[in-house]
Protein backbone atom coordinates (compact mmCIF):
# COMPACT_ATOMS: atom_id res chain seq x y z
CA UNK A 1 0.00 0.00 0.00
CA UNK A 2 0.90 3.35 -0.60
CA UNK A 3 0.37 6.51 0.72
CA UNK A 4 0.78 10.05 -0.54
CA UNK A 5 0.13 13.26 0.08
CA UNK A 6 -1.10 15.43 -2.61
CA UNK A 7 0.01 18.99 -3.70
CA UNK A 8 -3.21 20.28 -3.30
CA UNK A 9 -2.24 20.91 0.74
CA UNK A 10 1.49 21.45 0.36
CA UNK A 11 1.08 23.96 -2.34
CA UNK A 12 -0.79 26.02 0.40
CA UNK A 13 0.94 24.88 3.68
CA UNK A 14 4.73 23.94 2.61
CA UNK A 15 5.12 22.65 5.66
CA UNK A 16 2.26 20.90 5.59
CA UNK A 17 3.43 16.94 7.37
CA UNK A 18 1.65 13.70 7.65
CA UNK A 19 2.95 11.41 10.68
CA UNK A 20 2.17 7.59 10.04
CA UNK A 21 2.12 4.32 12.24
CA UNK A 22 1.48 1.35 11.08
CA UNK A 23 0.44 -1.75 13.31
CA UNK A 24 -0.16 -5.04 12.90
CA UNK A 25 -1.12 -7.84 14.57
CA UNK A 26 -3.12 -5.83 17.36
CA UNK A 27 -5.75 -6.82 19.49
CA UNK A 28 -8.35 -4.28 20.37
CA UNK A 29 -10.26 -4.51 23.37
CA UNK A 30 -11.96 -2.84 26.51
CA UNK A 31 -9.17 -0.39 27.80
CA UNK A 32 -7.29 -1.99 30.66
CA UNK A 33 -7.63 -0.08 33.84
CA UNK A 34 -4.30 1.66 33.77
CA UNK A 35 -5.21 3.58 30.47
CA UNK A 36 -8.56 4.69 31.70
CA UNK A 37 -7.36 5.76 34.71
CA UNK A 38 -4.62 7.89 33.13
CA UNK A 39 -6.77 9.30 30.57
CA UNK A 40 -9.17 10.52 33.16
CA UNK A 41 -6.41 11.85 35.50
CA UNK A 42 -5.40 13.58 32.17
CA UNK A 43 -8.32 15.27 31.70
CA UNK A 44 -8.62 16.39 34.97
CA UNK A 45 -5.24 17.87 35.17
CA UNK A 46 -6.18 19.52 31.54
CA UNK A 47 -9.61 20.64 32.56
CA UNK A 48 -7.83 23.00 35.68
CA UNK A 49 -5.18 24.20 33.04
CA UNK A 50 -8.27 25.30 30.47
CA UNK A 51 -9.81 27.57 33.47
CA UNK A 52 -6.05 29.59 33.25
CA UNK A 53 -5.76 29.12 29.16
CA UNK A 54 -8.75 28.83 26.51
CA UNK A 55 -8.05 25.99 24.61
CA UNK A 56 -7.83 28.37 21.54
CA UNK A 57 -4.70 29.18 23.13
CA UNK A 58 -2.92 26.17 23.52
CA UNK A 59 -0.14 26.00 21.09
CA UNK A 60 -1.34 22.58 19.40
CA UNK A 61 -4.66 23.95 19.08
CA UNK A 62 -3.92 27.28 18.15
CA UNK A 63 -1.20 26.44 14.93
CA UNK A 64 -3.82 23.89 13.80
CA UNK A 65 -6.53 26.64 13.72
CA UNK A 66 -4.28 28.46 11.66
CA UNK A 67 -3.42 26.17 9.06
CA UNK A 68 -7.53 24.99 8.97
CA UNK A 69 -8.12 28.72 8.12
CA UNK A 70 -4.96 29.20 5.37
CA UNK A 71 -6.92 25.82 3.61
CA UNK A 72 -9.88 27.71 3.37
CA UNK A 73 -12.17 26.58 5.66
CA UNK A 74 -13.89 27.86 9.14
CA UNK A 75 -11.78 26.91 12.02
CA UNK A 76 -15.08 27.94 13.85
CA UNK A 77 -17.64 26.43 12.05
CA UNK A 78 -15.56 23.05 11.45
CA UNK A 79 -13.57 22.71 14.12
CA UNK A 80 -10.44 19.98 14.29
CA UNK A 81 -10.90 17.17 16.33
CA UNK A 82 -8.15 17.77 19.15
CA UNK A 83 -9.90 21.35 19.51
CA UNK A 84 -13.42 19.59 19.87
CA UNK A 85 -12.04 16.89 22.58
CA UNK A 86 -10.51 19.54 24.27
CA UNK A 87 -13.78 21.94 24.06
CA UNK A 88 -15.24 18.92 25.81
CA UNK A 89 -13.10 18.84 28.69
CA UNK A 90 -12.81 22.46 29.18
CA UNK A 91 -16.67 21.99 29.91
CA UNK A 92 -15.78 19.01 32.38
CA UNK A 93 -17.74 16.73 29.68
CA UNK A 94 -15.03 14.23 30.19
CA UNK A 95 -14.52 11.11 27.66
CA UNK A 96 -15.52 7.97 28.37
CA UNK A 97 -14.02 4.64 27.62
CA UNK A 98 -14.53 3.24 24.21
CA UNK A 99 -11.94 0.36 23.28
CA UNK A 100 -8.60 0.47 23.32
CA UNK A 101 -7.64 1.60 20.14
CA UNK A 102 -10.19 4.60 20.19
CA UNK A 103 -9.12 5.85 23.92
CA UNK A 104 -5.34 5.65 23.01
CA UNK A 105 -5.83 7.89 19.58
CA UNK A 106 -8.17 10.02 21.93
CA UNK A 107 -5.83 9.95 24.79
CA UNK A 108 -2.31 11.29 22.05
CA UNK A 109 -4.91 14.08 20.32
CA UNK A 110 -5.43 15.44 23.85
CA UNK A 111 -1.31 15.22 24.49
CA UNK A 112 0.36 16.33 21.44
CA UNK A 113 -2.43 18.61 20.84
CA UNK A 114 -3.48 17.55 16.75
CA UNK A 115 -5.82 15.78 15.22
CA UNK A 116 -5.27 11.94 14.78
CA UNK A 117 -7.01 9.53 13.12
CA UNK A 118 -7.35 5.48 13.14
CA UNK A 119 -8.56 3.36 10.59
CA UNK A 120 -9.03 -0.50 10.18
CA UNK A 121 -6.21 -1.42 7.26
CA UNK A 122 -8.17 -4.06 5.69
CA UNK A 123 -11.37 -1.83 4.90
CA UNK A 124 -9.11 0.03 2.92
CA UNK A 125 -9.24 -0.75 -0.41
CA UNK A 126 -6.22 -0.22 -2.48
CA UNK A 127 -3.74 2.93 -1.91
CA UNK A 128 -4.09 6.24 0.13
CA UNK A 129 -3.99 9.75 -0.81
CA UNK A 130 -4.31 12.78 1.59
CA UNK A 131 -5.30 15.73 -0.25
CA UNK A 132 -7.49 19.34 0.08
CA UNK A 133 -11.61 18.58 0.02
CA UNK A 134 -13.44 20.07 -2.76
CA UNK A 135 -17.51 21.14 -3.08
CA UNK A 136 -18.51 17.50 -3.40
CA UNK A 137 -15.95 15.81 -0.85
CA UNK A 138 -17.76 14.39 1.95
CA UNK A 139 -19.19 10.99 3.35
CA UNK A 140 -21.12 10.16 6.54
CA UNK A 141 -19.46 10.50 9.79
CA UNK A 142 -19.02 8.86 12.93
CA UNK A 143 -21.01 12.05 14.33
CA UNK A 144 -24.26 10.36 12.33
CA UNK A 145 -24.46 12.74 9.52
CA UNK A 146 -22.95 13.58 6.27
CA UNK A 147 -19.89 15.99 6.57
CA UNK A 148 -18.59 17.86 3.63
CA UNK A 149 -15.26 18.54 3.41
CA UNK A 150 -14.42 21.25 1.20
CA UNK A 151 -11.23 22.96 1.90
CA UNK A 152 -10.53 20.38 4.34
CA UNK A 153 -7.49 17.97 4.20
CA UNK A 154 -8.85 14.37 3.86
CA UNK A 155 -7.74 11.08 3.20
CA UNK A 156 -9.31 8.49 0.43
CA UNK A 157 -8.99 5.54 -0.90
CA UNK A 158 -10.25 3.66 -4.35
CA UNK A 159 -13.54 4.11 -3.15
CA UNK A 160 -13.55 7.36 -2.03
CA UNK A 161 -13.09 9.91 1.33
CA UNK A 162 -12.61 8.04 4.88
CA UNK A 163 -10.89 10.00 7.06
CA UNK A 164 -9.91 13.63 8.33
CA UNK A 165 -9.11 15.93 10.46
CA UNK A 166 -12.60 16.93 11.46
CA UNK A 167 -14.43 13.79 11.76
CA UNK A 168 -13.83 10.03 10.29
CA UNK A 169 -16.26 7.93 8.37
CA UNK A 170 -17.74 4.70 9.43
CA UNK A 171 -16.70 2.61 6.17
CA UNK A 172 -12.90 2.16 7.70
CA UNK A 173 -13.17 2.29 11.23
CA UNK A 174 -11.22 0.58 13.99
CA UNK A 175 -13.44 -2.24 16.42
CA UNK A 176 -12.33 -5.19 18.13
CA UNK A 177 -12.54 -6.90 14.86
CA UNK A 178 -9.27 -5.31 13.90
CA UNK A 179 -5.96 -6.78 13.79
CA UNK A 180 -4.12 -3.97 11.54
CA UNK A 181 -4.55 -0.59 11.48
CA UNK A 182 -3.07 2.97 10.11
CA UNK A 183 -3.27 6.02 12.46
CA UNK A 184 -2.68 9.39 10.41
CA UNK A 185 -0.98 12.18 12.46
CA UNK A 186 -1.83 15.71 11.42
CA UNK A 187 0.95 16.86 12.95
CA UNK A 188 1.93 20.43 13.88
CA UNK A 189 3.76 22.07 10.95
CA UNK A 190 6.30 24.05 12.49
CA UNK A 191 7.64 20.97 14.27
CA UNK A 192 11.02 19.88 12.92
CA UNK A 193 11.28 15.96 11.22
CA UNK A 194 12.85 14.64 13.99
CA UNK A 195 10.65 15.66 16.78
CA UNK A 196 7.77 14.43 14.85
CA UNK A 197 9.69 11.14 14.76
CA UNK A 198 10.12 11.18 18.09
CA UNK A 199 6.56 11.81 18.96
CA UNK A 200 5.22 9.05 16.84
CA UNK A 201 8.01 6.58 18.19
CA UNK A 202 6.46 7.46 21.43
CA UNK A 203 3.03 6.99 20.59
CA UNK A 204 3.52 3.91 18.53
CA UNK A 205 5.90 2.33 21.37
CA UNK A 206 2.62 3.17 24.17
CA UNK A 207 -0.05 1.68 21.94
CA UNK A 208 1.98 -1.54 21.34
CA UNK A 209 2.84 -1.71 24.72
CA UNK A 210 -1.49 -2.36 25.32
CA UNK A 211 -2.35 -3.72 21.73
CA UNK A 212 0.68 -6.06 20.95
CA UNK A 213 1.99 -6.63 17.62
CA UNK A 214 4.59 -4.57 15.71
CA UNK A 215 4.51 -0.86 14.39
CA UNK A 216 6.50 1.24 11.88
CA UNK A 217 6.67 5.21 11.45
CA UNK A 218 6.86 7.19 8.53
CA UNK A 219 6.22 11.05 7.82
CA UNK A 220 5.44 12.90 4.46
CA UNK A 221 6.27 15.86 3.49
CA UNK A 222 6.36 18.15 0.47
CA UNK A 223 9.94 16.57 -0.13
CA UNK A 224 9.16 13.15 0.79
CA UNK A 225 5.46 13.04 -0.30
CA UNK A 226 4.94 9.17 -0.56
CA UNK A 227 5.98 5.96 1.19
CA UNK A 228 5.17 2.46 0.91
CA UNK A 229 4.31 0.59 3.66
Amino acid sequence: MKISLDTSLTSIVPTFKIGIIHYTKIIVAESPQMIKGRTQLYQENLFLELQEQPVTERPGIKEWRTAWKTLGADQNRYRHSAESLMRRIAKQNYLTPFHSAVDLNNFFSLQYEVPIGIYDTNLIDGNITLSLGEEETGYEGLNGRYNSLKNIAYSRDAKGPFGSPFVDSKRTAVTENTTDAIQLFYLRPSVSEEECTELLNAAGKMFSQIHGGDYTTAILTKEQAQVEI
